[in-house]
């Protein structure tokens, strides 16, 4: 995932509001962004997901504000995602010797939706991470609401999806038969771009830092198409790093996008970005920030990355598990 003090452009979580599509592209939606949107209504709709996403924020903040936190023992969920992770795939993680002992903002790039339970897997349970994650996806059905509940340490971030902006811009343009559900869109999904969610987040996250837990993110704000290529970041990395002084280690994550039994995963473990901390940063720093964070990912990442050409067991479980 401030203060109306701060300048507007420094919100935080500026970085999950989607520009707007143009309209020729808006006219020409696909049948998979439309019914990705629809996906994204229901699951806003669903009472079960509503409250728990609200459960969760809640209970976040009274923690923030000095509460006791519930969470599960770090060295428990880690033995358990490892052997989940190691029974499907084989990690290879390349300088080890560069992940965090401390507290950290650790980020990676996103390619698909197991991610943050690799990357969990391979940090050491002496810091308790947790994850900074759409708040929809997380708990969308029942069994992940169940496995959320147990793992704990996740901050659900309200926004809305690109899918769902693309309709709203389709209908504004004209198309008459996406008017209900752009409707719809507006009627339930949630922005998370007001400043009352904005200041929420923010007093989560600097809490979390404040006290002593890492906090996990994909900064390029949605799932990448292409192994081996960044898309721009959002500036909430740059300004959480900044607020709180942590520093940020980027991690590339190669070999996710499709995923099947047995596959080899990569974790390439980046040199810690360290900055100075300022409660109040400047546009300036904020993109300094960024561009180094950027520059440092795209290093990491492979250059002409081939899929292996071997048989592919249980691929379409895999790639669909978390969806």
């Amino acid at each position: 995932m401030l203060t109306l003090q701060h300048p507007p452009t420094l919100n935080p979580e500026q970085s999950n509001q989607q520009k707007p599509v143009t309209p020729n592209l808006a006219l020409n939606l696909t049948t998979e962004v439309i019914e990705r949107a629809k996906l994204g209504v229901s699951y806003a709709r669903n009472p079960h997901t509503s409250a728990m996403i609200e459960k969760v924020l809640s209970d976040a903040e009274e923690v923030a504000k000095g509460g006791r936190k519930d969470k599960t023992n770090g060295r428990l969920q880690r033995i358990m995602l490892q052997t989940v992770i190691r029974t499907l795939f084989k990690v290879k993680v390349e300088f080890p010797e560069r992940i965090p002992t401390t507290p950290a903002l650790v980020v990676g790039n996103h390619l698909n939706h197991i991610d943050p339970f690799i990357l969990l897997s391979q940090l050491p349970a002496d810091t308790f991470y947790n994850v900074l994650g759409d708040a929809r996806s997380l708990y969308s059905s029942w069994w992940k609401r169940q496995i959320m509940s147990f793992v704990k340490g996740v901050i659900p971030l309200e926004r809305i999806w690109k899918e769902e902006v693309a309709i709203l811009e389709a209908a504004k343009a004209g198309r008459e038969d996406l008017a209900d559900l752009a409707a719809e869109i507006q009627e339930y999904v949630p922005k998370g771009n007001s400043i009352e969610a904005m200041r929420r987040l923010d007093r989560i996250v600097q809490s979390t830092f404040n006290r002593n837990e890492g906090i996990m993110l994909f900064p390029e704000g949605k799932l990448g198409s292409v192994e081996g290529k960044l898309l721009p970041l959002k500036r909430g990395v740059a300004i959480y790093a900044l607020r709180s002084g942590m520093p940020i280690v980027p991690i590339a994550i190669v070999g996710t996008k499709d995923l099947y039994f047995g596959k080899e995963i990569t974790l390439r473990v980046g040199e810690p970005i360290t900055v100075k901390q300022s409660k109040r940063p400047k546009s300036e720093e904020v993109q300094a920030v960024l561009d180094e964070l950027q520059a440092a990912m795209v290093d990491l990442l492979p250059k002409n990355y081939t899929e292996p050409k071997t048989p592919k067991f249980l691929r379409n479980f895999l790639n669909n598990l978390l969806v």
